[in-house]
Formats: C-alpha cells, sequence, structure tokens
C-alpha cells in the first residue's frame, strides 16, 4: 500500500468507466494514488497512510523520527493536506503515515506519524489503540500471540507499547497502551482570558501538553451547553496560555508545545461513575473520543494532587459521543526534573473500511481546503 506518484498503465490509469476490475478513475499520470486504512476509535476517526515512499527513504538515510516529521512536513504537507482536508476529509479528521524500519522505528514494529488539520502531533492516544490492531492484522508484528500481543511503537514523543487481544486469527477489543511518563507541568495557574476574564488551569502532560479547567469557570456545561461555545471558550483559554505560561520539556523543545484544552465537568476526586470532558486541540479540532494522550495527562494530574492512587481505575467519557476511554496510573518514575508516572489507557477502535483516493492534477483543490 503505497502513496505514491502513478504513472502510465496498469489500475493506474484508464477511463474509469464502468465498474471493471478495480479500475481506478481517471488522473492524471504524475498525480498521487493515496492508498489508506479506515479506523476509528470511540468515534474519533483514523485514516492510516500504510505506506509512504518518501517518508520510508528518509527514514532509511537514519533520521530520527522528529527529524522526519519535520521532513515530511517541509516536502510531503501535501499528502496531509489531500487526505485530512475537504473534500476527502472533513474538519474533524486525523491521520496517521506508518513507518517501518530505520532509524525513525528504532527496533519499535512500527514508527508513527500524526496528522491533523493544522499540522502534526506529537501523541495521540486513539490512534496508537487503533494502530495495535492494525500492526496485528496487517501483519506488522511477525509471530503474534494468544490472548495478548504487545506492540512496540515510536511516536514523536517516545516508546509506547500497545497490548491487543489476538485469538490467533484477528485483532480484538479493548486495546491498552502504556505512555510516555506523563507529568504536571502547573497547578492553579491564573490566566487572563479575554471575554471570561481570570481563570485557573492546570497544565499536564501526556505525550504532549494540555491546559485543563472545569467548564463552570467558564460558565459553561461541558455536558449541556453548545458544542460551539465549548470549543470558542477552550481556543481562548489555549491561546492565553500560550501567550502567559512558556512550556518546557525535558528532553526537546521540538515537544513543548500547548496542543490544546480540556474543559471537564470537574469531578477530578476518584468515583466509580465516568468524569466527561472535551479536548479542543490543533486549530479549534474537537475529539470525537476523550482523548487517549489527554486521558493520560489527566490521570497524571490527579495523581499529582492525591486524588487518584497507582492503578487505581477512572473512566472517562466525551462528551460528544458518548464513548468512554478507561485510565490509571501503574507506574511511578522521574522524567528529567519531574515526578511522572506511566499511564495506562484503554479503548476500544474499530475499521470502518479501505479507500483508494486519486489527485488529478488540474484540479485547484487538489491538495484539499479548510471550512469551518
Amino acid at each position: 500500500m503505497a502513496a505514491q506518484g502513478s504513472g502510465g498503465g496498469g489500475s493506474g490509469s484508464g477511463s474509469g468507466s464502468g465498474g471493471g476490475g478495480g479500475r481506478l478513475p481517471p488522473h492524471s499520470p504524475a498525480g498521487l494514488v493515496l492508498q489508506t486504512v479506515e479506523m476509528h476509535t470511540g468515534g474519533e476517526p483514523l485514516r492510516i497512510v500504510p505506506r509512504l515512499e518518501a517518508a520510508e527513504e528518509a527514514a532509511g538515510r537514519g533520521l530520527s523520527l522528529l527529524s522526519l516529521r519535520r521532513e515530511v512536513a517541509a516536502t510531503q504537507d501535501h499528502v496531509r493536506r489531500a487526505l485530512v482536508h475537504e473534500p476527502r476529509g472533513h474538519a474533524g479528521m486525523y491521520g496517521a503515515v506508518v513507518v517501518r524500519g530505520g532509524a525513525a522505528a528504532a527496533g519499535a514494529h512500527l514508527a508513527v506519524i500524526f496528522l491533523h488539520g493544522a499540522g502534526y502531533s506529537a501523541m495521540c492516544g486513539h490512534a496508537v489503540l487503533a494502530l495495535g490492531r492494525f500492526a496485528l492484522d496487517y501483519g506488522l508484528v511477525e509471530t503474534p500471540s494468544c490472548p495478548e500481543t504487545a506492540v512496540r511503537l515510536r511516536c514523536p514523543c517516545g516508546p509506547v507499547t500497545a497490548f491487543v487481544p489476538w485469538d490467533g486469527r484477528r485483532s480484538g477489543n479493548p486495546v491498552r497502551f502504556h505512555s510516555v511518563p506523563a507529568f504536571v507541568a502547573a497547578t492553579d495557574l491564573a490566566v487572563d482570558v479575554p471575554g471570561h476574564g481570570k481563570v485557573v488551569v492546570d497544565i499536564a502532560y501526556g505525550g504532549t501538553f494540555y491546559a485543563f479547567l472545569s467548564a463552570e469557570q467558564l460558565s459553561l456545561d461541558v455536558c449541556s451547553s453548545k458544542t460551539r461555545d465549548l470549543v470558542d471558550a477552550a481556543s481562548a483559554v489555549t491561546e492565553a496560555v500560550k501567550k502567559q505560561f512558556k512550556l518546557h520539556h525535558p528532553e526537546s523543545e521540538d515537544l513543548a508545545f500547548l496542543y490544546g484544552t480540556i474543559l471537564t465537568d470537574g469531578k477530578d476526586a476518584f468515583s466509580e461513575e465516568p468524569t466527561t470532558n472535551i479536548c479542543v486541540f490543533a486549530d479549534e479540532q474537537v475529539d470525537r473520543s476523550p482523548t487517549g494522550s489527554g486521558v493520560t495527562a489527566r490521570i497524571a494530574l490527579q495523581y499529582h494532587k492525591g486524588l487518584l492512587q497507582l492503578n487505581q481505575s477512572r473512566t472517562f467519557r466525551s462528551s460528544t459521543t458518548g464513548s468512554l476511554f478507561t485510565g490509571k496510573a501503574v507506574q511511578a518514575t522521574k522524567f528529567g526534573d519531574y515526578n511522572a508516572v506511566v499511564v495506562e489507557v484503554s479503548g476500544e477502535a474499530f475499521y470502518t473500511g479501505t479507500a483508494t483516493f486519486t489527485v488529478e492534477e488540474e484540479d485547484p483543490l487538489k491538495y484539499g481546503f479548510c471550512f469551518k
């Protein structure tokens, strides 16, 4: 499965008339042919590119995954825009480019570059849950074991391991993963938010950084307020925090950026009942799932505040779809100067299909557009 320029004959050309032979629609000889596997986790889509030749070639030159991410952003961003933006994608689309071998994978079964509407992320938990299943079903793990197989992934934020049910024929659910060390960057940080005044936020890292606060501080209800109002308020918080607080990552300044804001129902203390949140990330993109990296960061925050103990599970509900993830801190550790925890997140990922996308060079919108 490749993303490539297709020239000449075979299934890459032809009239596209009729329904014969699995032929592609007509496209210019130099146009891209992009093949994908489609999945979702908790309602959040994942468009997987199993192979991107340019990324594999760059990985073969010995690039680290962070360096490879920069190179893909600089030279292959048209692939992201073609797949994530309209008309092939939509405002909530998410993607992943799989890379096997080379320095980028560094001994893992696969490396992954995450794609979203505004660019490239350092971590994506819902994608990791889906990619765990994909790795088994598409033969990226040579000898899967029953009843569960460990799948080693290298994400831009670092190594992550998914644990995937395997019955000898196909993968199953639920999938769980163990995170990179998660930590708290700030608590009770007062921030001036235009239109809302002074609010108090916490900032935590779960592979990427998020700001957390209850929607009530913004005179909203995460369960009943209009999504547009929640998105506008969360985006205003994100921009305010970016201007008023400088983030630091112990290993790489490439990872020292605020990915988004997560508004909660304020129910941070341990309970058997689910706690609800909504994650607004990148350029006002809304996660349909409870957000895997967000659950990781929120568990780290609750552990830091003494609201959770090791191996004490909490359930997190998405305010958009009602889908559920569970999370727990499984190991205390250090990460640079931070006290950190490794977090286990569990959820369900499902296949929705496969697709072959073509690009006609003369199409003025061939690499997509954004519409809000």
